[in-house]
C-alpha cells in the first residue's frame, strides 16, 4: 500500500493516542537484537519469523508464541528477563526517538490537544523508557500492561487511555506500528494511522481502512497543513 501522506487529510480530532516501542520510540530494532542473541544464549534459534509475530505483542502473547514455537522446556521467565536486564543496559545513554516524534507531541501541546501512551509494555518498561527518551513529562497519562485486563488487540488500552484524557474515543487519534497495535485502535473505533517500522501492513491491515504513512512527520503534517 502506497503511503498516504501526500494525500491525506487527517479528520478533526480532540486528542491523540500513541504507541511506544516502534511508533514513538525507535527500540524495536534494538529489541530485536537482543532476542536474537538471548535465544542463542539459551541455546534455542529465534527466527525473523517468530520474532515478526512478537512485535506489538503483550508479556502474554510472547509468552504463548514461544511456547509454541520451541516446546514447553523454553525458559520464558529467564528470557524475558534477560531480555529486559540487556535492554535496560543498552538504554543507559538515552532511548532514540523516532523522527518527528518531538515535533508532533510539541504541536499537539501547543494547540491544546492533550495526549497519552497506549503500550503493551508494563509500567516500570514504559516509565523507563519515556523518561529515558525525555518524553514522559509530556504526556497527560501513560497505560501499560498493567493498567488493563485484556492487552492488544483488544481496545481495552485505548478506550482507557481515551476516558483517562476524557475524550470520546471516536474524536481520538491512535498512532501505531503493530497490527496488533491497529486491530486495537481500529476497534476502539479511533481515527487511526499506521506508522510501520519493522512491521509492514497486511492484506487484513489494509482492510481496515487505515491510513499507512512513512513517518510522524507526515503525520504532522497530514494533521496540521491546510495549506
Amino acid at each position: 500500500m502506497k503511503p498516504q501522506s501526500d494525500i491525506l487529510r487527517l479528520a478533526p480530532f480532540q486528542a491523540a493516542i500513541f504507541d511506544m516501542d516502534g511508533t514513538l520510540l525507535d527500540t524495536e530494532a534494538v529489541f530485536k537484537s537482543i532476542v536474537f542473541e538471548v535465544c542463542t544464549e539459551l541455546g534455542f534459534e529465534m527466527t525473523d519469523a517468530v520474532h515478526m509475530s512478537m512485535v506489538g505483542g503483550s508479556h502474554e502473547h510472547t509468552n504463548r508464541l514461544l511456547i509454541e514455537s520451541y516446546g514447553v522446556t523454553f525458559p520464558y521467565t529467564l528470557f524475558d528477563e534477560r531480555c529486559r536486564v540487556i535492554m535496560r543496559e543498552r538504554s543507559h545513554a538515552g532511548v532514540p526517538v523516532k523522527p518527528g516524534a518531538r515535533e508532533l507531541i510539541g504541536e499537539l501541546r501547543e494547540r491544546g490537544i492533550p495526549t497519552a501512551v497506549a503500550t503493551s509494555s508494563r509500567n516500570p518498561h514504559a516509565q523507563h523508557h519515556l523518561g529515558a527518551a525525555g518524553l514522559l513529562d509530556l504526556f497527560e497519562t501513560v497505560v501499560t500492561r498493567d493498567d488493563v485486563v485484556n492487552p492488544k488487540p483488544h481496545p481495552e488500552p485505548y478506550l482507557t487511555a481515551a476516558r483517562r484524557l476524557g475524550v470520546d474515543p471516536l474524536h481520538c487519534l491512535a498512532l501505531e506500528d503493530s497490527h496488533s497495535g491497529v486491530r486495537a485502535a481500529h476497534a476502539a473505533g479511533m481515527q487511526t494511522v499506521m506508522v510501520p517500522d519493522l512491521v509492514h501492513p497486511s492484506d487484513e491491515i489494509r482492510a481496515l481502512g487505515i491510513a499507512v504513512m512513512e513517518s510522524l512527520d507526515h503525520v504532522r503534517l497530514a494533521a496540521f497543513d491546510r495549506g
